[in-house]
């Protein structure tokens, strides 16, 4: 400590300026800039060091440490306001002076009081420092969550996801409302969605099933015609579409029984609306849909039927997810009045090992917009109480579209029209949270129920092996997985739908938090793939779209494909200013098709190397070909 002149302390007082007496409540003494020279001895100044200072001799090393650290930053911080003291005006310099000096009157003007003062300046500042730590934290956390929720490790930095909301849509935190109607549902043991869930497969039945062939039956149904019935674990069991269909009977969790027929009015008409509220394509869909097989159905137009199916495949989402959390919430009341913990009972197995149930793979942007705003028709229906829908703003957005932005002289045909309307971006993924009569949009993934993306969003997150940073846990659980135009994607990028199916129904690398106590035992036995529905729709029936639905749909209740054969073509209607001759190709296997081709070509090609023929002529040489290819 410097030494300081011995005069009177209220003299001392009334020449310092601000930042003297800063300095001096600070440190408990002047600072040496302003020493008083005089050719006097000054006797020494001895300053009673405040009472933390006192203590902290005594404390261990780690604390010392600490406040070595704290007195370091609160240097650093007069020094930097420095400079911006110097600018303040004259008149508050001269009001705080008076209050400091009728602060030091009050205390007697002894140094007792001036080291009280110290100690209370040096706690305020480190109060202050702590605070501030603290909001710096604090800040940083939510940075960390707004930036990188789980599950979305890899998407671009414009991409937004809501990260609030976390108790009002998380499962664990939330019980069951009285007048949901969920508890009366979850009892009857008639509703397709319990028997599915609580069916228990047996180890022999999966050994028996990976090498055994299908058993397969058709029928024909009104609508649909040629169905394909295939399963490997049961006796097959087919069933057709009664002619009336009564909504009690399909188990439709509320309130998606009285606001089903409001959302799908604009594709009934008068006698339609008399008998029930589906159309007879939608009634016979929903019919395999509800029974949880797998369904390809190839016949799905833009310009006929598209929203048509959009309509019950949507109407069956959901359905799936309010059930399955309101099973899950109705555990909930049933453990908190029996005041269990967790891990204390093992008969409320509900859950999978992620929260994702459902994933609905769209080629564009348009079509996950058409999709959301069907959930919200079917959540809100014609009641007047609107519900929740969170970041709708911004999902309109970004994912809706400008009418300025087209052309106005843009002609194309009618099935171009329909199918890339709207916003056609092809690379989007969000998640969506359903609790009851609340939807939550861009909730973290590993928070939502229901992922909409494109492959090429999906393919992003996925990753590839070898990449450090890739995540494919959130489709641990699916337990229904859609995917809609399929076609389209054979013209996007095949591949990213095949890796897409490759990582279905994994095991996670992580918990992510996840009560082992209430996960089912079929989804702890990796056998997700055996439960999860696959509904694939497209416009045409294709070889790499077949494949898919043999190999990797493998549901246990059962698959339905349809089976129709063309009947009539359109080539008939071109007209062209040459002849043309088509001559059939036979092959015994798909396997030669490649070489009968090539051999039919190489012929055609030596006939016409001869000498110029006329088409009689070549389709004689051509027939000749085939005869000796036969013999």
């Amino acid at each position: 400590m410097g030494k300081r002149r011995n005069r009177g302390h209220s003299q001392m007082l009334s020449t310092m300026t601000k930042k003297q007496k800063k300095h001096l409540r600070d440190f408990g003494e002047e600072h040496p800039f302003y020493d008083r020279v005089s050719k006097k001895e000054a006797k020494p100044q001895i300053c009673q060091l405040p009472e933390s200072s006192d203590s902290s001799h005594s404390e261990s090393e780690s604390e010392s440490e600490q406040e070595h650290v704290s007195g370091y930053h609160r240097l650093l911080a007069t020094l930097k306001n420095v400079s911006e003291e110097e600018e303040e005006d004259e008149e508050e310099e001269e009001e705080e002076e008076e209050e400091d000096d009728s602060a030091v009157g009050d205390a007697e003007m002894n140094e007792e009081a001036g080291s009280e003062d110290g100690s209370v300046g040096e706690a305020a500042v480190s109060e202050a420092a702590e605070t501030q730590e603290h909001m710096s934290l604090a800040d940083n956390s939510k940075e960390k969550d707004g930036e990188e929720p789980p599950g979305v490790s890899q998407r671009s930095s414009e991409e937004f996801t809501d990260v609030k909301h976390e108790s009002l849509f998380s499962l664990e935190t939330n019980f069951l409302e009285e007048d949901s109607g969920g508890s009366c549902s979850q009892r009857t043991s008639q509703d397709p969605f319990q028997q599915h869930v609580n069916k228990e497969l047996k180890e022999k039945e999966i050994q028996a099933a990976a090498s055994s062939p299908p058993a397969t039956q058709q029928l024909k149904w009104p609508v649909l015609g040629h169905l394909v019935f295939s399963s490997k674990f049961q006796r097959m069991e087919t069933f057709k579409p009664p002619k009336d269909i009564d909504l009690k009977s399909l188990h439709l969790q509320k309130p998606l029984d009285s606001t089903w027929a409001k959302t799908n009015s604009q594709f009934l008409s008068g006698p339609q609306k008399s008998n029930g509220s589906f159309t007879p394509l939608q009634k016979e869909l929903f019919l395999i849909m509800n029974s949880y097989r797998d369904l390809f159905y190839p016949e799905r137009s833009a310009l006929k039927n598209g929203e048509e199916v959009r309509h019950v495949y949507c109407l069956h989402a959901i359905n799936h997810v309010l059930k399955a959390n309101a099973q899950v919430l109705a555990n909930n009341s049933r453990r908190r009045s029996q005041k269990l913990g967790v891990g204390e009972d093992d008969d409320f197995r509900d859950q999978g090992l992620t929260r994702p149930k459902v994933l609905i793979v769209v080629p564009f942007r348009e079509a996950a917009l058409r999709v959301v705003q069907l959930f919200i028709s079917l959540l809100e229906g014609d009641s007047k109480k609107k519900i929740i829908v969170s970041n709708k703003k911004r999902f309109q957005g970004e994912y809706g579209s400008d009418p300025e932005e087209r052309p106005p002289n843009l002609k194309r045909p009618e099935d171009y029209e329909a199918v890339f309307v709207g916003n056609i971006d092809d690379h989007f993924r969000i998640g969506v949270a359903i609790l009851q009569r609340s939807i939550r949009l861009y909730a973290p993934f590993y928070s939502s129920d229901i992922l909409i993306a494109s492959p090429l969003g999906l393919r992003t997150i996925i990753g590839g092996e070898g990449e450090k940073k890739r995540d494919f846990d959130f489709l641990s659980s699916i337990e229904l997985l859609i995917i809609d135009q399929a076609d389209i994607y054979l013209m996007q990028n095949w591949e990213h739908v095949l890796h897409l199916m490759n990582h279905m129904n994994l095991l996670p690398l992580d918990s992510h938090g996840v009560d082992f106590s209430r996960v089912r035992m079929w989804s702890l036995n990796n056998w997700s793939k055996y439960y999860r529905q696959t509904l694939l729709f497209g416009a045409l029936q294709d070889a790499q779209i077949n494949s898919v639905f043999n190999k990797h749909c493998i549901n246990a209740q059962g698959q339905v494909a349809v089976r129709n054969v063309p009947m009539t073509g359109s080539i008939s209607h071109v007209l062209v200013q040459l002849p043309h001759v088509f001559q059939r190709m036979e092959a015994q296997d798909l396997s030669s098709v490649i070489d009968a081709r090539f051999c039919l070509s190489t012929g055609m090609l030596s006939c016409l190397t001869h000498s110029s023929m006329s088409p009689p002529t070549l389709t004689l040489c051509v027939s000749e070909i085939t005869s000796r290819k036969k013999s």
